[in-house]
């Protein structure tokens, strides 16, 4: 437990070492940052699985965050968010981050925050993902981590090309080994390892989801939140994946893996550019790494984790954003400059010789629509909002409990372009947007105005993680999703539960093959 619970730097004292944090939060959080927890993946742990941190001696300073994952950065930011991870990178990167109300034995419920990041990009050292505020309003422990990500997250040549006895998704042994860190040392927290919620959005509620159906993680936690998975993304075999992995060798500019093993890791970054544009798509989602269907690690798709075994019994929160795809396309003139024949084309990927009539029911749910918005609204519903849809629906049938939410708050940004795009309500659910300031995302959003969103967002989610319900005094009653109602709540300026909100899509999406 702690051996000084007050003051400006309370020690708690872990089985690895003793830990110095810093009080002093708004509201008096109090944070431990950098924490290690697992050992460093690097030399000759580098694309291998996580490994037991060996601990340290006398008292580890926790006042400042670790450095992030190494990833693609630009200078001065990107035109969306305004960046996704910033300086110190390092391959010495599996820290997590602690904030709690009290270093004290409350039992409090706890908050595991997973970023996103398409795979490659974010960290949990990012102050728009500060525990801060949760811990402060709902009274919780929050811990948020950094993983690897990018080709030291994604891929696992290995000595020899990869061994098919070892776990092709590293990213997920470190998210399992942080899972076990919290389980061992939250209640020196003042957290109680039986109220474990886990949360993550887009990339990170892929890796939340896959953790509910580990079998090293069954009992780990018992609630998660899905904020926009790509759901609908396929995801390949290990034996398909090496393809891109060959790739990879390529774009690094080496011929085997005894030598990619040797590239320093800005070397490995600079390579991602290149397997971007070797696997971009016109009109699909960019993710040049993806999680594999290794049957050691990850047996099924993300998707239907929640609907087998132990993992059935897991509360559910599911959503998304009603205009996700606007994020990464909104802002490219190729594409706003599509044409109707190639947006059936691309329609035609998923619904076959039915483009041209799918892409008629596309322009009848949007009058006006041109065929740029038909292709925002395609992808939208391909890779979020249908296969949300099809786990809350198939979650109903099973009779376990599921909460479905829209996203429906229009940025005023770059003339309203972005609408309501992927990661727009992160700083609502945190209630942080003066957080945001750097993302010109959340340009000319005024954050008194917004104020009442935010602060429906933010209680459901406290609600939801203290007791498995997300209602609240402040807001309608949110009823859970079932195939009689299809209760949706729509987060919007007028807070609205709406019955078979995304009905079309839900109709429309029973026609098309499942992605595997």
């Amino acid at each position: 437990m702690a051996d000084a619970s007050g003051g400006a730097s309370p020690v708690v004292r872990l089985s690895a070492g003793r830990l110095r944090g810093a009080a002093g939060g708004d509201g008096g959080v109090v944070a431990f940052k950098g924490v290690p927890y697992a050992a460093p993946p690097v030399g000759g742990l580098r694309w291998r699985p996580a490994r037991p941190h060996p601990g340290w001696d006398g008292i580890r300073d926790a006042s400042a965050y670790g450095p992030s994952a190494p990833q693609m950065f630009m200078e001065g930011g990107d035109p969306v968010l305004g960046g996704h991870g910033s300086p110190p990178f390092d391959e010495d990167c599996l820290t997590l981050n602690v904030w709690t109300p009290a270093v004290d034995d409350a039992r409090r419920p706890v908050l595991v925050w997973i970023h996103g990041g398409g795979f490659v990009s974010g960290s949990g050292s990012l102050p728009i993902y500060s525990g801060e505020t949760f811990a402060r309003d709902g009274d919780m422990v929050v811990v948020s981590l950094n993983y690897r990500i990018g080709p030291l997250g994604y891929l696992s040549p290995g000595a020899d090309g990869g061994a098919d006895d070892e776990p092709a998704n590293l990213w997920l042994t470190d998210q399992l080994a942080a899972l076990r860190w919290v389980r061992d040392n939250v209640e020196h927290f003042g957290g109680d390892p039986d109220r474990i919620t886990v949360a993550g959005q887009s990339g990170g509620a892929v890796s939340t989801a896959a953790l509910a159906g580990h079998p090293e993680a069954q009992g780990l936690f018992r609630r998660v939140i899905l904020q926009s998975p790509p759901f609908g993304l396929s995801l390949p075999t290990r034996d398909e994946y090496r393809q891109r992995e060959d790739v990879f060798l390529e774009a690094a500019g080496v011929k085997s893996v005894d030598e990619l093993r040797e590239l320093p890791w800005p070397r490995l970054i600079e390579a991602t550019g290149g397997l971007f544009a070797r696997t971009a798509r016109w009109g699909n989602w960019p993710t040049p790494f993806l999680p594999v269907r290794d049957d050691i690690s990850l047996f099924r798709h993300p998707a239907t984790t929640l609907l087998h075994g132990a993992a059935t019994d897991i509360d559910v929160l599911i959503g998304w954003t009603r205009d996700e795809a606007n994020f990464g396309f909104a802002l490219d003139e190729g594409y706003a400059c599509a044409t109707r024949e190639e947006v059936v084309t691309r329609i035609a990927e998923t619904f076959g010789e039915s483009g041209a009539e799918v892409y008629g029911e596309y322009e009848r749910a949007r009058p006006g629509a041109r065929p740029v918005d038909v292709l925002m609204d395609l992808i939208t519903d391909e890779i979020f909002r249908a296969p949300g849809i099809q786990l809350a629906e198939s979650r109903a049938e099973l009779g376990h409990p599921v909460w479905a939410y829209e996203f429906d708050f229009p940025a005023p940004a770059q003339d309203g372009v972005f609408a309501a795009a992927h990661c727009l309500e992160l700083p609502f659910v945190f209630d942080n947007l003066a957080d945001w300031a750097h993302a010109p995302l959340t340009q000319g959003m005024d954050a008194v105005a917004e104020r009442g969103l935010a602060q429906a967002m933010h209680r459901a989610w406290i609600a939801f993680i203290r007791t498995g319900d997300p209602n609240h005094a402040a807001m309608a009653r949110w009823q859970r999703y079932g195939t009689d109602t299809r209760t949706t709540m729509r987060f919007a300026p007028a807070v609205t539960p709406v019955d078979d909100l995304a009905g079309q899509v839900r109709r429309l999406y029973g026609r098309a093959p499942a992605r595997q």
